[in-house]
């Protein structure tokens, strides 16, 4: 009986492996054409792997190629992942929205949250964050648009919140995140991108010490970074679609 070329599961893998740095590694070329042609240097421009939907292999595959930096957005998914890959020097970024029964496993095991809208959110995560661990890096997310079932607070409230989480020992304030709603040109997405941007210089005019801009993705981390973001935050490109059971 006639039969077809044999494929191994190795075979698959390793094509699998190989498609999945090809992506990353064309991704990091996206955000290093954008800043050199925006006038900005490559590494002002860090990269979050959103990780969400995907396996711990797969975050052991880009962490061998030198990605430091991973994103997730729920708690029981994300802490098998953290568990399995402990061996791994990573910084791991939560990205979803924290629910107040949530935080201490989020204090307890990670080192970004990009997803802070609530004075009550924040004073848990400090009361929870360890004795041990460094102040927890935060950022607190604005809604530059009214979207029903997103997070944020509107950009006039951002400076009160600000100061409230900024005088909490246990966290660092960091910046600002913005999720915005879709756009179809570049110069729309741009000019979203542009009022989280003046919303922080407005902070650091008013005292805050602010160094980071969490904004843009897949689709429009271009002109996140001709903006001024300072972290994008990739899922898609980089792992491709999620697979969820």
């Amino acid at each position: 009986m006639l039969t077809g070329p044999q494929i191994s599961a190795d075979t698959v893998t390793n094509s699998a492996t190989r498609n999945l740095v090809n992506r990353w590694t064309e991704t990091r070329q996206r955000i290093a054409s954008a800043a050199t042609r925006w006038g900005r240097l490559c590494d002002s421009v860090g990269l979050v792997a959103i990780s969400k939907g995907h396996p711990a292999v797969a975050i052991r595959e880009l962490a061998e190629q030198g990605q430091r930096d991973f994103g997730e957005n729920y708690l029981q998914e994300a802490l098998p992942k953290l568990q399995e890959l402990q061996d791994l020097k990573l910084t791991w970024h939560f990205t979803g929205q924290l629910q107040g029964n949530k935080t201490r496993i989020v204090a307890e095991h990670f080192d970004w949250v990009h997803t802070l809208d609530r004075e009550r959110i924040a004073v848990r995560l400090n009361e929870q964050r360890p004795h041990y661990a460094p102040p927890l890096n935060v950022c607190v997310q604005v809604s530059l648009e009214p979207e029903p079932g997103k997070g944020g607070v509107p950009p006039e409230e951002a400076l009160s919140l600000a100061r409230k989480v900024a005088a909490l020992p246990k966290l660092k304030l960091r910046g600002l995140m913005c999720i915005p709603p879709p756009r179809e040109t570049f110069d729309e997405q741009r000019a979203l991108f542009e009022r989280l941007a003046v919303c922080q210089r407005q902070l650091v005019d008013a005292g805050l010490a602010l160094d980071t801009l969490s904004m843009g993705m897949t689709a429009d981390l271009e002109a996140a970074v001709a903006a001024g973001a300072t972290w994008v935050r990739i899922g898609t490109a980089i792992f491709g679609a999620r697979h969820y059971k």
